[in-house]
């Protein structure tokens, strides 16, 4: 039978003194929150008895902090993956206690965001939300700010001047990113579509400004068509582009600025031969991946979400720690770039 491990096995393993393990263990003397994890992670691993009893003395003199989260697409694939994604960060934050509250939005309408994020009043220290850019929300985020709750726009940036930070992707580079791949993929001059979600996604524009100025600076033989909306809907998406490529013969490109990718991959796979028109899309997920491998589908700009998570807490803790900054800024993050061949 395996020897039971003693405190002075999780020294060794921690790399620390018996006496500081017998410290940290039964709360004797304040010991650093750093060295505190680091005896905590090594009883863990060597699998110590009273392993559980240190995360509890751990967990109970940090101070304690809640955090609320406004996403939307609750069954989406990439939703899905961000919850889990912030779900761990928060577990992981350092120096405090954190506990995640969700909340996710039935439609894309400003009212459903705003409800919800004003019903987190009282509930929670921040909250960090994937919302529309509209009045009503502006003037929650406002009221939240005022009650001394820092808001942080996630993906899509609104309330700017108002809100903390902006957390995500440079979307202005997003779209010239798909516009340079799209010139690249496509050999014949023709004509190019593009998909934002709505009116009210102010990162789908700034994506469409740069994928449009890209192709007057680089790419003029190609002809822009009018952006169509699909409100973020497979379905939506895949009526457009089936009537997309039949009123144009030569259609080279798609870019869908925001969701519905979907709809786009199934039109494409029942009209038309793999690579006869590019298509750029966003979010790593079950369908674009197969699209990448079937050769639907030419490139995938993918948030990398399990750093947005990590640096958007990191963010949460120092606003809930300092209060609402008189500054606001915007923490960009360089995009994950796949093709077919590298995943």
């Amino acid at each position: 039978m395996a020897r039971r491990k003693t405190i002075t096995d999780v020294a060794r393993e921690a790399g620390v003194s018996v006496a500081t393990v017998d410290r940290v263990l039964n709360g004797r003397e304040k010991v650093r929150e750093a060295t505190a994890r680091q005896v905590f992670e090594a009883a863990q691993r060597i699998g110590y008895h009273a392993a559980g009893l240190i995360g509890q003395r751990i967990q109970t003199e940090l101070p304690q902090m809640r955090f609320g989260f406004v996403l939307h697409k609750e069954k989406q694939a990439f939703y899905q993956n961000f919850a889990a994604e912030i779900g761990r960060a928060v577990t992981a934050a350092t120096g405090v206690h954190a506990e995640a509250i969700f909340e996710y939005s039935p439609s894309q309408s400003p009212a459903d965001f705003a409800r919800l994020m004003a019903s987190m009043k009282g509930r929670v220290d921040a909250i960090a939300a994937s919302a529309v850019t509209h009045h009503e929300v502006t003037e929650v985020v406002q009221d939240l700010r005022d009650s001394g709750v820092p808001c942080f726009s996630l993906l899509n940036d609104y309330a700017q001047g108002v809100r903390e930070n902006y957390v995500g992707l440079n979307n202005l580079k997003v779209g010239r990113i798909a516009a340079s791949m799209i010139t690249t993929a496509t050999h014949k001059p023709g004509k190019i579509a593009v998909f934002v979600g709505g009116y009210r996604w102010h990162g789908h524009e700034l994506r469409e400004t740069g994928f449009r100025s890209y192709f007057r600076e680089f790419a003029p033989q190609f002809t822009i068509l009018d952006t169509l909306v699909n409100l973020e809907t497979r379905q939506l998406t895949y009526e457009a582009t089936l009537d997309l490529l039949a009123r144009h013969p030569d259609l080279r490109g798609i870019y869908c600025a925001g969701g519905g990718m979907e709809g786009a991959i199934a039109a494409l796979r029942e009209a038309r031969a793999p690579g006869e028109v590019a298509l750029v899309i966003n979010e790593l997920t079950p369908e674009s991946r197969s699209a990448l491998q079937d050769r639907y589908a030419v490139l995938v700009i993918a948030t990398p979400l399990a750093t947005l998570c990590r640096d958007l807490v990191v963010l949460m803790v120092a606003a809930v720690a300092n209060g609402p900054s008189e500054i606001t800024g915007q923490h960009f993050l360089r995009p994950d770039l796949y093709i077919g061949e590298s995943i």
